[in-house]
């Protein structure tokens, strides 16, 4: 016998191992608590995530840019970066690198978030930084002056690119022209280039405290106070209380139509049909969230299989619903929208049968499999989607500046599971109703035009690209 042989035979054999139960998951819960200086933070330890992420929400949003400076909040969360009363932008940037860390800020309709990703270990380093950009930001004018020069050179790209030029458009038609939500989020070439260095400030001092700001720490502090931490950074921070702003109500004209933006011989058409319809507070959103993914949340929703796989048209079609803001009383809205792109000679016959699909969804409904896929891919990826501490802090951030509860987004789970088949349609039909459709679409306007006119869904208007 060879001692391969001996081998096998003396070797012991085990019974192959059963798969254990499946370990309940849930969005996990944060502590909630507030600094001597009014600043709300929410704690979220996870364990093993040794990236510590912050999530600073701060209540600037844009409709409270004054007239004819849209745009400055941009520049503001920009520029916080920029420089301090202590670091020049250079030296600020140089002591961010030390750390290890990346530091961001943004605007958007609800306000600005600035958000800081370190080591557990650079923590106290990092987020002093952070305290000192929030305290005591530069704003130097020359450092001003080239922000603005970068938004200006972003503006005519945006432009150029017919996605972007789409939402653009769709904003201007369903909103009151009145409205900061018909315009660009981080403004147009006249306002940007009124900016300046006083007007940023202005902005900053009048919106910028923490009193109304929040953050959000998530990741493994276990061997860390992060107590401490905060109270000697952010802690530092001071400024005086603020008396609730009004915020106006969102209004929008659905009524179906359809624009076309010029693009004299684009050999595309980029479509983008949309209106305004519930959002987070409205008890219809998860039977919303998961009739809108079977129309058209991945490549085996409704729209695709049709426009993609059948016909060919395009290589892929999404439906989706984007939230807006809330009022802060239970009260706010989503942009629902249907976005992809198709060959020019084929944009009729495209759209034709888009139209079709909705009008059969509404008469015959989803199907049960089609609802237990939507459910499987929603809430089975989950745990997949927060593995990070910076896409947990994200996602609690966002519940934050829209008003909900701590525990949302682990009831949302649930509640999507619970949801059935009969109110998915009933939820997604209503979102998309084919009479109440704001139609965009980008493309050569001479082409598309006569064949657009015959379907009937609506006036069509032709505007300038």
């Amino acid at each position: 016998m060879t001692d391969a042989a001996a081998s096998l035979t003396s070797m012991e054999f085990h019974p192959q191992p059963k798969p254990g139960a499946a370990r309940p998951w849930a969005f996990p819960a944060p502590d909630r608590g507030a600094l001597d200086n009014g600043l709300t933070v929410l704690r979220c330890l996870r364990p093993g995530q040794q990236v510590v992420a912050v999530e600073i929400f701060l209540d600037a949003p844009l409709d409270a840019e004054p007239e004819g400076l849209d745009g400055v909040a941009t520049i503001m969360a920009r520029a916080l970066s920029e420089g301090t009363d202590k670091h020049s932008a250079e030296e600020f940037a140089a002591e961010l690198e030390r750390c290890g860390a990346t530091l961001d800020a943004h605007a958007d309709h609800p306000g600005v978030r600035v958000s800081l990703e370190v080591p557990v270990s650079r923590l106290p380093k990092a987020l002093g930084l952070v305290a000192e950009a929030l305290i005591a930001p530069a704003f130097v004018e020359t450092e001003i002056e080239r922000l603005v020069r970068n938004r200006l050179d972003e503006i005519p790209h945006e432009t150029a690119n017919p996605g972007r030029r789409a939402a653009k458009q769709l904003s201007k038609e369903l909103f009151p022209a009145g409205s900061r939500m018909s315009r660009p989020r981080q403004g147009t070439e006249e306002t940007v280039a009124a900016i300046d260095a006083a007007a940023v400030r202005a902005f900053y001092e009048a919106h910028v405290r923490p009193a109304t700001a929040t953050a959000v720490v998530v990741g493994d502090f276990t061997d860390v106070d992060v107590d401490k931490i905060l109270a000697e950074t952010l802690g530092a921070w001071t400024g005086d209380t603020a008396e609730a702003r009004p915020v106006p109500p969102i209004t929008a004209d659905d009524t179906g139509r359809v624009v076309i933006v010029d693009r004299p011989g684009a050999v595309q058409t980029q479509l983008l049909i949309g209106r305004v319809g519930a959002d987070r507070h409205d008890r219809v959103w998860p039977a919303q969230v998961l009739g809108t993914y079977c129309l058209g949340g991945t490549l085996t929703s409704r729209l695709d299989r049709v426009l993609r796989e059948e016909k060919g048209y395009t290589y892929g079609v999404r439906s989706f619903g984007q939230v807006l803001r809330s009022d802060g009383a239970g009260h706010g809205a989503s942009m629902l929208a249907i976005s992809g792109s198709v060959d020019t000679p084929n944009t009729g016959p495209a759209l034709d049968d888009l139209w079709k699909v909705l009008r059969t969804l509404a008469a015959d409904g989803l199907t049960d499999a089609e609802r237990d896929v939507a459910v499987q891919n929603l809430v089975g990826v989950a745990p997949l989607k927060y593995e990070t501490a910076a896409s947990v802090a994200a996602t609690l951030a966002d519940q934050v500046e829209q008003h909900l509860p701590d525990d949302y987004q682990a009831q949302l789970y649930a509640r999507l599971a619970e949801t059935g088949t009969v109110e998915a349609t009933a939820a997604v039909v209503n979102a998309f109703p084919v009479d109440r459709l704001v139609t965009v679409l980008v493309g050569d306007a001479a082409a598309i035009a006569d064949p657009v006119r015959a379907l009937g869904i609506g006036e069509v208007t032709v505007v300038s690209g």
